[in-house]
């Protein structure tokens, strides 16, 4: 059976053909972001009652960092500061956390002492079930989106908020984030991961210099000039560290001893070359090159080798209860589960990859990155649902698993965190053939 989106699929591409499938995909409800009162969003779109206890009704700051970026580079950053405010309404509530840890009060070690990173988006609140908490990447993207805005005069952050965001950098000094374990972007097994040095160290690097501006005009808020001087020498400090430590890894995602925790391909990296640029345009394509000569697949690309969740034959060896609930304390259990080659291949990278070749195309004029942008473009729109399966045509699934050996979505489907990274497929593609048109 044909897919609904082969009729406007190329090998080469106009202006005119993007924005064609931009206006087709918003016309099928391919970009549905349905906001939370607090301006928030779910992990994904639940399409039933039976699909609920995947929990993705929640809110986790990391995807909602990524949708909310989307929204800012797309020019709503209204829709932006919506949602980081939000979140920092949230992490007001956990300042006594902030608070114990830093004063060594707390021990880090027990992740529900940690500020939270999954919660309830409606009513600003922990959820109660035990979850991995230790994610210095997602309190990395808030640091970096949050400052970004706020440099920018988009967000105006309160006096309460200053005030939080320096105590997140001495939260980020008390973890020792650049020798921290924590469960990173997969929330998974505890391990030094780049991706989470990476991002942490990106978001302390917009606070210096969101804090920079304070520095250089007339003090907000009553902050006063000491206050300033110090939040930006702690976090240079710490931006020395996670760049060494960063640096120490790379291109592996963790190098410790135990052969556990050792991991030398990990998609996470990409993330660091966008939306957070953090990596060198050397490192940059090590990673990208290590990502599709290892993990691509036909239907998507692997979070890493060995990755079980939503292994094959998932849902029948997991019974609902058991399928997203909280493995990292015990990831050989499900790791048990996995057969050769049965990983899921995720639909969050191929759109991340177009538009980190379109980026460099657009710097450089380099026509391979041109093509590599339209390959993964290409590869990004069949990875849309079709019309027979159990999803509406045209949906963006977290990713696809193999069940009874054919390989269709997971449920959950339509993920947010892919949404938003398809838009950005195609607003930067556009943009490369709009500047390679001109030229």
């Amino acid at each position: 059976m044909a897919h609904p989106i082969d009729r406007f699929l190329r090998d080469n591409y106009t202006v005119e053909d993007v924005r064609t499938i931009t206006r087709h995909l918003d016309e099928s409800g391919t970009f549905q972001f349905p906001t939370l009162p607090s301006g928030l969003f779910s992990a994904a779109i639940t399409q039933s009652q039976e699909l609920e206890y995947t929990g993705y009704q929640n809110v986790w700051v990391r995807d909602n960092i990524h949708i909310a970026h989307h929204f800012y580079v797309l020019g709503q950053p209204d829709r932006a500061v919506a949602a980081v405010a939000a979140m920092t309404r949230f992490f007001h509530t956990q300042r006594n956390k902030l608070r114990d840890i830093i004063t060594g009060k707390a021990d880090p070690q027990n992740v529900m002492l940690r500020p939270h990173i999954r919660f309830d988006g409606v009513k600003l609140a922990e959820l109660s079930e035990t979850w991995s908490h230790a994610q210095n990447d997602a309190i990395g993207y808030w640091l970096w989106l949050g400052t970004t805005l706020a440099r920018e005069g988009h967000w105006q952050p309160s006096a309460d908020d200053i005030k939080l965001l320096s105590n997140f950098v001495q939260y980020l000094e008390a973890v020792r984030f650049w020798e921290d374990e924590d469960s990173g972007h997969w929330e998974e097994a505890r391990k030094v991961e780049a991706s989470s040095i990476g991002v942490a160290t990106a978001g302390l690097i917009a606070l210096r210099d969101y804090f920079a501006t304070m520095a250089s005009a007339q003090m907000p808020f009553g902050a006063t000039k000491s206050f300033v001087d110090q939040t930006c020498r702690r976090a240079e400090s710490l931006i020395e560290r996670g760049r060494s430590a960063l640096n120490a890894i790379l291109p592996h995602e963790c190098v410790q001893a135990e052969s556990t925790k050792q991991r030398r391909y990990d998609s996470a990296l990409l993330f660091l070359i966008y939306p957070v640029q953090i990596v060198s345009d050397e490192q940059a394509d090590r990673i990208v090159s290590d990502v599709v000569e290892h993990l691509e697949g036909p239907y998507g690309i692997r979070r890493y080798l060995g990755d079980s969740y939503w292994c094959a034959n998932y849902k029948a060896l997991l019974d609902p209860n058991n399928r997203t609930t909280d493995f990292s304390n015990d990831m050989a259990a499900r790791d048990r589960l996995l057969q050769p080659g049965g990983e899921a291949q995720w639909c969050i990278f191929d759109p991340i990859l177009s538009v980190i070749h379109g980026r460099r195309f657009q710097s450089t004029g380099d026509n391979d990155r041109l093509r590599l942008q339209t390959e993964h473009f290409n590869r990004s729109l069949r990875q849309l649902t079709s019309d027979d399966g159990p999803f509406p045509p045209l949906r963006c699934p977290e990713s696809y698993y193999l069940e009874n050996d054919r390989w269709g979505p997971n449920d959950i489907t339509p993920l947010l965190w892919t949404q938003a990274n398809l838009r950005l497929a195609l607003h930067f593609f556009e943009q490369s053939l709009s500047g390679h048109q001109k030229g």
